[in-house]
């Protein structure tokens, strides 16, 4: 009896910390997209949600990526107990949540006219503009591997499920890294985003619920 009721009081936690990884793709999205449709001179098809730190009410993007960032900690910790045969996926996940923390400390240039005033082009790379990018791309490659690595501890439909998610994301990616600021790359960045939070929380659900609590 006291066997089953700890591994119950387990299995709460761990469903608590999975419930973050539901949670974290729509708390950046929204914060991220109320902020991209009301703030001024911000151009969806051309400016990346990074450049929402500048400015005035750039604290509200700092804080939604060290928000979500820890959201995305949580939800690896999750991953890390309810699949503890792939351990590696807790670790490349959690490397995307301290990733976006990193990125929300290290606050992206001005560019692109953007915030009002800021002179059209890329302008002046700072240290920590340099940071924010290389935190950005580190964790972007790992959750992309996470869902690769996932995939071979999951059931055939998801594991497919997975590997579209995380190849759809990487090429997302590699085109918004090319830097052309070409409409259809910063489009196909945002989807890509979309995709890879949607997996985070479909995987994080679908555990969710397979765990018992009762």
């Amino acid at each position: 009896m006291t066997t089953i009721s700890a591994d119950i009081r387990a299995n709460r936690v761990t469903r608590s910390l999975l419930g973050y990884g539901v949670l974290a793709g729509p708390f950046y999205v929204v914060v991220s997209l109320a902020q991209a449709l009301t703030r001024d001179g911000f151009e969806l098809t051309r400016h990346s949600w990074s450049l929402l730190s500048n400015g005035s009410l750039g604290w509200i993007q700092i804080a939604n990526f060290i928000l979500s960032g820890l959201m995305v900690l949580a939800a690896a910790a999750g991953l890390g107990r309810a699949v503890p045969a792939s351990p590696w996926t807790a670790r490349l996940v959690g490397v995307f949540g301290a990733s976006m923390i990193a990125a929300g400390l290290l606050r992206a240039d001005p560019a692109l006219g953007f915030p009002a005033g800021t002179p059209d082009g890329i302008g002046t790379v700072s240290w920590h503009g340099i940071g924010h990018l290389v935190a950005g791309a580190i964790g972007f490659l790992c959750v992309a591997a996470a869902a690769w690595v996932l995939a071979r501890h999951q059931s055939p439909g998801l594991a497919r499920y997975s590997r579209v998610s995380g190849t759809v994301f990487l090429l997302a990616f590699v085109g918004i890294a090319t830097g052309s600021g070409a409409p259809g790359f910063t489009i196909g960045f945002i989807a890509g985003v979309l995709v890879i939070f949607t997996w985070l929380a479909v995987v994080s659900l679908r555990l969710y619920r397979s765990l018992p609590c009762r």
